[in-house]
């Protein structure tokens, strides 16, 4: 009986020390970040920059940042971008792992399982800055563009980025783009548990120049 109660003992010693590990990794990881919106999108701003420049440093991608939020996170920034391949935020941001929270869909639409991935961030995570990020040429605006002016149905759930986009219809694919990111950020703005926690901006990405402006 002694024997099991030693045995239970450490085991318990073993898990308050885990637990505390990663609460003491966590809080770490939330001093070490940006710590208000303004600071967010300086972070991100400079970081484009050294990615348009050609000076990316890739930074916080070895084994020892992989250990550091192997046990908790504590991202600076929510980024919803479109799902084009040639636009990943911690490229385009040069930032690290850890660093961005990435939701991605076609147009950088919303519906309400997207709304709940961006809330996520400021709500759980403490992220003090969203960011909707739009780019240059977007596909996915595109043929929505084409299909609201032909009067044309894209098949299968396509139709719903078509619909999605409709709002901001102008029948000029790069304004459509810009409007969709304004249109979102509106939308993201106006949420309850965003409002009052968290900055929501809106940018837009060149895919010829690498650089990101900021549009709302």
């Amino acid at each position: 009986m002694r024997d099991e109660l030693l045995a239970r003992r450490g085991l318990l010693f073993s898990a308050a020390l885990i637990t505390g590990s990663a609460l003491t990794g966590a809080a770490v990881l939330a001093n070490s970040r940006p710590a208000s919106a303004a600071q967010a999108w300086a972070a991100l701003r400079d970081g484009n920059r050294r990615w348009a420049a050609g000076g990316a440093r890739r930074p916080r991608l070895d084994p020892d940042r992989r250990r550091q939020v192997a046990t908790g996170q504590s991202p600076y920034a929510v980024v919803l971008s479109c799902i084009d391949s040639r636009v990943p935020p911690e490229a385009v941001f040069d930032a690290g792992l850890g660093d961005l929270l990435v939701v991605r869909t076609a147009g950088h639409t919303t519906d309400p399982l997207v709304t709940a991935a961006v809330q996520f961030g400021p709500q759980d995570l403490r992220a003090p800055l969203v960011v909707v990020l739009g780019h240059q040429r977007c596909g996915a605006v595109t043929a929505a563009a084409t299909a609201l002016r032909e009067g044309t149905t894209l098949p299968g759930e396509l139709q719903r980025i078509v619909e999605a986009l409709r709002p901001v219809y102008t029948g000029d694919v790069e304004e459509m783009i810009k409007a969709s990111t304004v249109h979102t950020v509106s939308l993201l703005r106006s949420d309850p548990l965003l409002r009052g926690r968290t900055a929501v901006i809106g940018a837009y990405y060149s895919l010829d120049s690498g650089l990101v402006t900021r549009v709302a």
